[in-house]
């Protein structure tokens, strides 16, 4: 599904060039559930957004379902993103003003699916979260448990084959956080392909591939 070749990422700071990802090699088969560990500054959220098609490879080449993503213009890796891929990120990223069931909503809005059938899809998904009577509290009114349950829903509305998620209990707590991790688990099992970036041990141990990175280089790859 995801085959990575020589992919480096170079930013460049005053001066001074950092290479966040040093001719990474990579391939992950469909329905893998991967998890990518490292201290801060190891290059594990830089690779996560470059297969999520958030950012672009200073050199290598990224083929996703056998094909070249590399070069490919923006709006092309926009419907791309919006049709294959669901990212989970660690701070939710939802919209303050709209209301949970809005924000599930607004990838099929970008998609341009119609109105009926997005009410039917976000109506199942807030049920199947465990969120129904909470479809119309705004963010502020959710606890973080609830409101990266509704971040996952709006990542998996389009029913996406991979799924990434950046630190998605950094911000919880044990509890919450392991609700989370179940949920995310659930999908994996569903046939979706999971990759979760997490400085937790015991949250990247449960992946049954386990990927370790320093200064922007893969130095573990381990599986069982």
């Amino acid at each position: 599904m995801i085959s990575l070749r020589g992919i480096t990422k170079i930013f460049r700071l005053g001066e001074q060039d950092v290479h966040a990802l040093a001719g990474i090699d990579l391939d992950i088969e469909r329905g893998q559930y991967v998890s990518v560990m490292g201290p801060s500054g190891s290059g594990k959220s830089t690779l996560l957004n470059m297969i999520a098609l958030l950012d672009r490879p200073t050199a290598g080449r990224y083929s996703l379902d056998g094909k070249d993503v590399t070069r490919l213009d923006d709006d092309t890796l926009a419907r791309i993103r919006r049709e294959n891929i669901g990212f989970v990120f660690q701070f939710f990223h939802l919209v303050p003003r709209l209301t949970a069931a809005t924000n599930v909503e607004v990838p099929m809005l970008l998609a341009g699916v119609p109105a009926h059938e997005r009410r039917k899809r976000v109506a199942a998904t807030l049920e199947a979260f465990g969120l129904t009577d909470r479809a119309q509290h705004r963010p502020d009114q959710l606890s973080g448990g609830q409101r990266q349950r509704v971040a996952i829903a709006r990542a998996t509305i389009m029913q996406p084959q991979l799924v990434l998620a950046d630190e998605p209990t950094g911000n919880l707590d044990q509890a919450s956080g392991q609700t989370i991790i179940d949920l995310l688990e659930q999908l994996n099992a569903g046939g979706v392909t999971l990759l979760i970036v997490t400085h937790d041990a015991a949250i990247g141990g449960r992946a049954r591939r386990r990927i370790r990175m320093v200064d922007g280089r893969i130095v573990e790859d381990a599986s069982g």
